[in-house]
């Protein structure tokens, strides 16, 4: 092993791996738990006939990252590796691609969609691979994509079958699932365990040599007073308070108060709930909207003076700047990363850097960094590249982001993390600190004193603590014992599982697909019926009713960067009721004759015959949607043509 370059510790936590067990590695971030499952993945392949290695990220990013950076390097000499994501046209023949290689990195979407399929030429089984490793495993819960393929595995296991890949699971920290207790806390590893029929193993020989390799963090809390006086804050708030009384909220509901992520969460819920649609007219522009822009308009003056006034600026600002004027200099090379909330405040913490003149005469070369997406505030998988090359680089040297840098990415060492109005959980909170790694680095907590932040913190703490004696207590257990316990979970799981998937499926029946208007979410018009959307390649759901498109209009051409066997993407479609002009999706051209309008449900409410209500995703609507049948598409629209 000495040849790969593995240390002492990570030489320990893979020998049960080389024995053909099935482990979890449990090792903090920067620990090196890629390279020693690419050891493992090497090995592996030296010893087992027919060997098939599958590597599983839950990140399109990180397909590439471990591609490139650690797996190529070290088995592309000697392997066939293939890189696969959804931004890849290999996943089209995903299981030729499979029978042919040796080393398939991928998407764990990529795989379970080829685990389901019916179509050969994409079609995988589990019994086609002989070394699965799944990266971040700590996912490995409830509907996770990961869980979902681990549940085909123990079904199978508790079937009888035997040609089932080993397990290898790569986890900074499995955390408790909440927990506050010990006993809890015990029963969640063993659940992540019974998920990935995998022990959890660490280092127990060689700590002091992780400890030395992967130091961790001076940890400081920047601590501010509550603000006094906040007039700005309270304008706003007194500007909701007569928005809420607009909308006549329901009488079993209150909403928690502005601006905190409770909020955010319960106007989510409310978006929701019928009541919200009621107050809405069907017109594009309404009473609602004039008193919206009203509102705005006689506030915007006073607003705008408050904003200006350096009396009232934010504390924590002034904090966040003196934590930073201190660690960087014009004469010294320090990384930093800033972890904020939501895509929208790292954009104005970009700005607030950006236009702060004692920070960039500090040398800082700060950009933002999100995650990736269709929304105005999200970045492409390229401009993520970008970002992350020319912060290793040193181009740029500090990241201001949102929790998309905790996980996975491969990210220089850093001097200092600092952690700006986060609430989250303690495998969070690990990893965000691991990013901390270089020597004399730290780890910051700029939060207002007694606040929710630093509560947080404290707690985190703890349960970091309980997740190092939880899984201290899982390995003392003798292999009857553990095993008892982990085949009972996983019986329990595969029952609960299809008790939940026959109740799914009596919901998504619960209306017949004729019996349901789809109405804009916009101006609320009824524009087509369930039964008018048909399911394309388990992909997209289309209107095929050809009197929807009197209830549209095509906008621009829509760009991917990549190419798909079946289909071409067409202009965007956007409602032409009056002035609505909402976007509702876009048009594909299947098989290069039909076009197809493809829509977004978040974009459309559904009159049921209990009343009206919306869902985000398809699979929550209340109908069956029927699988589409080009051929007869093609005979209901297309026919007299070839009788001409």
């Amino acid at each position: 092993m000495g040849d790969f370059g593995l240390y002492s510790y990570q030489e320990e936590v893979v020998e049960r791996a080389l024995r053909r067990e099935n482990i979890i590695i449990w090792l903090p971030t920067g620990g090196g738990k890629t390279r020693a499952a690419v050891y493992v993945a090497k090995r592996h392949l030296e010893t087992t006939k027919q060997a098939k290695v599958v590597v599983l990220v839950n990140k399109v990013h990180l397909v590439d990252q471990h591609y490139d950076k650690e797996f190529k390097p070290h088995l592309g000499q000697h392997c066939s590796l293939v890189p696969v994501s959804g931004e890849s046209t290999e996943k089209d023949f995903f299981g030729k691609v499979v029978e042919k290689s040796d080393v398939v990195i991928c998407t764990a979407q990529i795989l379970y969609n080829a685990m389901i399929t019916t179509e050969e030429i994409k079609h995988v089984e589990l019994s086609d691979i002989t070394l699965l490793i799944i990266d971040e495993c700590h996912h490995t819960n409830k509907e996770d994509v990961y869980n979902k393929i681990m549940r085909c595995y123990v079904e199978k296991k508790l079937k009888g079958e035997r040609k089932l890949p080993q397990i290898l699971g790569l986890t900074a920290s499995p955390g408790t699932g909440g927990a506050r207790i010990l006993e809890k806390a015990v029963d969640h590893v063993l659940q992540i365990c019974a998920n990935l029929d995998s022990a959890i193993v660490s280092t127990t020989n060689y700590a002091s040599e992780l400890k030395e390799k992967v130091p961790r963090p001076r940890k400081k809390f920047d601590i501010v007073e509550k603000r006094l006086l906040d007039p700005f804050g309270d304008h706003l708030k007194r500007m909701m308070q007569m928005i809420h009384e607009f909308m006549t909220l329901p009488p079993d509901f209150r909403l928690r108060e502005p601006g905190t992520q409770e909020y955010e969460a319960d106007v989510v819920i409310l978006e929701q709930k019928e009541t919200f649609y009621n107050i809405k007219s069907t017109a594009a522009i309404d009473g609602t909207d004039f008193f919206l822009v009203g509102l705005f308009e006689e506030n915007q003056t006073e607003l705008r003076k408050l904003a200006n006034n350096s009396q009232y600026e934010n504390p924590k600002m002034a904090k966040l700047e003196s934590v930073l004027l201190k660690q960087f200099h014009p004469d010294e090379q320090s990384r930093g990363i800033l972890f904020s909330k939501t895509r929208i405040s790292t954009h104005c913490l970009s700005d607030w850097v950006i236009n702060n003149k004692a920070l960039q005469e500090a040398g800082i070369k700060a950009a933002f960094f999100t995650g990736a997406g269709n929304g105005i505030n999200s970045m492409t998988l390229n401009e993520q590249t970008d970002t992350i090359r020319n912060f290793r680089q040193g181009t740029l040297n500090l990241l201001i982001s949102t929790s998309v840098a905790e996980e996975g990415l491969d990210i220089p060492e850093c001097n200092l993390v600092v952690r700006y109005g986060l609430l989250t959980n303690e495998i969070a909170q690990q990893q965000a600190s691991g990013r901390a790694r270089a020597q004399n680095s730290q780890y910051s907590v700029v939060a207002q004193e007694g606040g929710k932040e630093e509560r947080r913190e404290h707690i985190n703490e703890h349960l970091e603590e309980l997740t190092g004696l939880a899984v201290a207590k899982v390995q003392e257990m003798s292999l009857h014992i553990f095993q008892t316990k982990i085949n009972q979970l996983q019986t329990q799981a595969i029952v609960v599982s299809k008790a939940a998937e026959k109740s799914k499926m009596e919901s998504k029946g619960r209306f017949p697909a004729s019996s349901i208007h789809l109405l804009c979410r916009n101006c609320f018009k009824s524009v087509g019926s369930g039964s008018d959307v048909k399911l394309v390649d388990n992909t997209h759901y289309v209107n095929v009713n050809p009197d929807f498109a009197k209830h549209y209009k095509v906008g621009g051409q829509v760009r991917l960067d990549k190419t798909f066997e079946d289909w071409e993407p067409g202009c965007t479609i956007i409602c032409n009721n009056g002035n609505c002009n909402k976007d509702w999706g876009f048009e594909i051209k299947y098989k290069g004759e039909a076009l197809l309008p493809n829509i977004a449900i978040k974009k459309f409410a559904l009159e049921t015959p209990e009343g009206r209500t919306t869902v985000k995703k398809w699979k929550d609507v209340p109908f069956y949607v029927e699988d589409f049948s080009f051929e007869k598409y093609y005979q209901d629209n297309f026919s007299d043509m070839d009788t001409e």
